[in-house]
C-alpha cells in the first residue's frame, strides 16, 4: 500500500515518513505542488497527506487534481492554518479529514489508518488462510491465533498478496506498494524479499505457500492439499 505526502518542511518531513515506512507502508515524498502532481500521472495512492502551505501555492489546489486522477484515493490535510473557515473549506474541497500543526505522529497514524477503513466504517473481516489469519485494518498477521512479528516490507509484501489470495500479483504492482520512488532497488529485491517471507512464514507453520510465476509475479495460497468429492 502506497501512501503521498506533501510536506515542505524537511525536518517534519522526514519524521512523519519515517513513521509512516515504520507501519509497513511504501511512502513518496514531495515538497512542491508540482512535484507531487508529476508522481500522480506515474503512481496511485490509497492515502495523500497534502500540506496547505507550500513554496509553489496552496496544497488545497492538488485535492482536485487527486481527486480526478485517483478517485478512490484518501486525502487527509495537514495545515497551521487552524481557523474553522480554513477547515471547513478544506473539507468542502473533497478533503477526507483534516489535522492542526504541531500533532502527535501517532494521532496522524490513527487517521491514516480511520481512513484507509471502508466508506462508513465498515470493517473489513481477517482474511485467513491456512492457519495464517491477517487483519486488513490494522495490518496485523497471527498464525493459530498467536501474533507475529514481521521486518517492515515482509510486512508490506504479506499485504499484497493476501489481498488477492489464489491470485498472482504482478511483480510491478508488488514493487508499487514495498518501495518509495526515491529508493535505489536491486533487480533482485523482491526476489529476495518473497524468498525471506517464504521462510519466514514456514518457519511460523503458517499453512500457506508464496508461489513465484516466472515473469509475473507471486501469489499466495493455502498449503493444505485440496479435498476432492
Amino acid at each position: 500500500m502506497r501512501i503521498l505526502l506533501i510536506e515542505d518542511q524537511p525536518e517534519l518531513a522526514t519524521s512523519v515518513a519515517k513513521r509512516i515506512r515504520q507501519a509497513g507502508y511504501a511512502i513518496d515524498t514531495f515538497g512542491t505542488i508540482r512535484d507531487a502532481d508529476a508522481a500522480l500521472d506515474e503512481q496511485s495512492y490509497a492515502i495523500a497527506v497534502l500540506d496547505r502551505r507550500l513554496p509553489d501555492g496552496d496544497g488545497l489546489s492538488l485535492v482536485a487534481r487527486i481527486r480526478g486522477k485517483h478517485p478512490g484515493s484518501r486525502i487527509l490535510m495537514l495545515t497551521a492554518l487552524d481557523a474553522i473557515d480554513s477547515r471547513i473549506e478544506g473539507l468542502d474541497a473533497g478533503a477526507d479529514d483534516y489535522l492542526i500543526k504541531p500533532f502527535a505522529i501517532e494521532e496522524l497514524m490513527a487517521r491514516i489508518r480511520a481512513s484507509l477503513r471502508r466508506p462508513g466504517g465498515e470493517l473489513a473481516p481477517p482474511v485467513e488462510v491456512g492457519a495464517l489469519s491477517f487483519d486488513l485494518e490494522t495490518r496485523t498477521a497471527c498464525v493459530g491465533g498467536e501474533p507475529v512479528v514481521l521486518l517492515r516490507r515482509e510486512l508490506a509484501l504479506l499485504d499484497a498478496l493476501i489481498r488477492r489470495v489464489d491470485c498472482i500479483v504482478s511483480r510491478e504492482a508488488l514493487v508499487s506498494a514495498i518501495y518509495g520512488l526515491d529508493e535505489d532497488i536491486d533487480e533482485h529485491a523482491l526476489t529476495k524479499l518473497a524468498s525471506r517471507l517464504r521462510a519466514r512464514l514456514a518457519e511460523l507453520n503458517a499453512g500457506v505457500l508464496v508461489h513465484a510465476a516466472r515473469g509475473l509475479g507471486y501469489m499466495i495460497t493455502d498449503a493444505s492439499p485440496k479435498r476432492t468429492k
